[in-house]
């Protein structure tokens, strides 16, 4: 009896030797989203194994008592039904539903990250005088550029807030979907190219945390870090002025070097920032000579450019950005002569698609004499809008 005392007591310290070595950040975080979104997950946790342990429990015992070898057990093979058995199996789990899924509706509408804060943590609201910091946030690959609007820098890798004052995130992507997170902070939120996401988040205490990209997004993902720091005012202040002191400029040059792929990037500083940079960023067009977004959306709106919009296809390409880098084409000694251009079958023109010719002129898709309207500058425009008032 003592060795079996002795073994659940060493079986009961084996789940803490597993979880020493873990980082326990998003149970202990430091800010009020993220402590409520632990609460949330303990209380489901709680909540579901109210079920699980004693369905475990009783499997295990009925397993015991049943056993053949336990002759004192009732034997009852005609026993079928028992309306008090039923309202316990039934009643306990609905109970638990309902609960789970008054607390998921509640959680979810309050901690929506677009919602604005109305707390700094569960004893102090908001003063009303207080002005929530703007962050814009922009994945590049594979590093993150952060922008402060309000006060003119930008910075690569690292972030800074103070403690206790609401921050508003405006997050995109320059190319493909990453996914911004802190842990410390709140809950992971995506960002995608020509999109905007937001978050609505406060830290509470001082510190460094760790953020990261939690979306794969290619080579330079596991290098796609930077460090968070949860600061007083005095201590942003004098992160401010370190950043304004050492940082360079950041204008739409600069950039687009920037932008270029790039692992373990280290940290950089900006002591000014083109203000409408962001945007472009936002709209896909900081490469000189894309239209941007917002001017496409417009026309869309309008009814279209009709045959003028010809133009227009060449500076909406936005995929093939890098797609010529690294290319190679065979040599023009590869390939055997040709004396007279090929025949066509059927009428039928066959015409390739490569990379970067989409938008070259005279690159018209046709099909049995058919062309697709608008597919280049020689071909019928698309009509701008159709009437449908008759």
């Amino acid at each position: 009896m003592p060795k079996l005392v002795k073994f659940s007591r060493l079986l009961s310290v084996l789940p803490l030797l597993f979880l020493a070595g873990c980082n326990m950040v998003v149970m202990a975080p430091s800010g009020d989203i993220a402590m409520q979104q632990r609460d949330l997950i303990v209380i489901s946790t709680v909540l579901m194994l109210l079920i699980i342990v004693p369905v475990i429990f009783l499997t295990l015992f009925f397993a015991w008592r049943y056993r053949r070898s336990n002759t004192a057990a009732t034997y009852d093979p005609e026993w079928h039904h028992s309306t008090r058995l039923e309202i316990v199996i039934w009643a306990a789990p609905l109970a638990i539903i309902i609960a789970l899924g008054a607390v998921t509706w509640i959680s979810t509408h309050k901690l929506d990250p677009y919602r604005p804060l109305d707390r700094l943590d569960a004893q102090r609201t908001i003063p009303a005088d207080t002005k929530p910091l703007t962050v814009e946030v922009v994945a590049l690959d594979w590093k993150w550029l952060f922008f402060y609007p309000e006060l003119g820098i930008a910075t690569v890798n690292e972030l800074a807030a103070p403690v206790d004052m609401p921050i508003n995130f405006k997050i995109t992507s320059s190319s493909v979907m990453n996914s911004f997170y802190i842990p410390a902070l709140a809950g992971q939120i995506y960002a995608m190219p020509g999109m905007e996401t937001k978050l609505h988040a406060v830290i509470n205490r001082e510190g460094e945390y760790e953020g990261f990209s939690a979306n794969y997004s290619g080579a330079g993902f596991s290098h796609m870090r930077f460090k968070f720091h949860g600061l007083n005012r005095e201590g942003f202040d004098a992160w401010v002025a370190q950043v304004k002191q050492q940082g360079t400029a950041l204008n739409r040059d600069a950039y687009l070097k920037l932008e270029k792929p790039s692992e373990k990037e280290p940290v950089r500083y900006y002591a000014s920032a083109d203000a409408d940079l962001y945007n472009a960023i936002l709209n896909m067009c900081a490469t000189p000579g894309k239209m941007c977004m917002n001017e496409m959306m417009h026309i869309d709106m309008t009814g279209g450019g009709g045959k003028e919009s010809a133009e227009n296809r060449e500076k909406l390409q936005y995929d093939h950005r890098h797609a010529d880098e690294g290319t190679v084409m065979p040599a023009a000694t590869d390939a055997p002569a040709q004396t007279e251009p090929p025949k066509s079958t059927d009428n039928v023109s066959m015409q390739h698609d490569m990379p970067g010719m989409q938008g070259m002129p005279g690159m018209d898709m046709q099909h049995q004499g058919h062309s697709m309207p608008g597919m280049s500058n020689g071909a019928d425009p698309a009509p701008a809008q159709l009437n449908n008032n008759n």
